[in-house]
């Protein structure tokens, strides 16, 4: 996919030199998020109702276990879902555990946007490791993993563990 022109291309640093793990990690970041803003915006969505509808793929949470996966507090989280569902992309459902609480399910809406927005992701994140061999986008993909693991271990998110989510139309979520 050749760069657009609102995509500067970064041309290796002279010498092959290394930006160092925090620098090289901050702009590694910069980039995947402005990959994800562009998809966001093409769908009239924020990055937030964008990982809101990726967690609700394979989870059916409540919205304590949102805000918690999400990172951000219940009442912003209960704005998100309601906006997700004015748009039809989510809906609230009597938990199966607790009278007192609901969980998000994403809808077939919303299981179709996010099919359409990982396709589009996935095509940017090619384009951004396009330089790299196959061994080296293995290794990433391996490092970055453990890193996630690793983070969601020490905040308490079994990533393994998922309950698969029902969604209209479909029986098995998006994965």
């Amino acid at each position: 996919m050749p760069p657009a022109a609102d995509h500067p291309v970064i041309t290796p640093l002279p010498g092959g030199g290394d930006l160092g793990l925090v620098d090289a990690l901050a702009q590694l970041t910069f980039a995947v998020q402005a990959a994800l803003g562009r998809i966001a915006a093409a769908h009239d969505l924020s990055i937030a109702a964008v990982r809101l509808l990726g967690i609700l793929r394979d989870r059916r949470p409540a919205i304590n276990e949102l805000a918690r996966l999400l990172q951000l507090d219940k009442s912003s989280v209960t704005g998100l879902v309601d906006r997700a569902e004015e748009r039809g992309l989510v809906r609230r459902t009597p938990s199966t555990l607790d009278r007192r609480s609901v969980q998000v399910t994403i809808t077939a809406a919303g299981q179709e946007l996010i099919h359409q927005g990982t396709a589009a992701f996935e095509a940017e994140i090619a384009a951004l490791v396009a330089d790299l061999s196959p061994g080296q986008r293995a290794r990433l993909s391996t490092t970055a993993s453990r890193i996630v693991a690793t983070d969601a271990r020490r905040r308490g998110i079994d990533i393994l563990s998922v309950e698969p989510a029902a969604t209209e139309g479909s029986e098995a979520a998006l994965r």
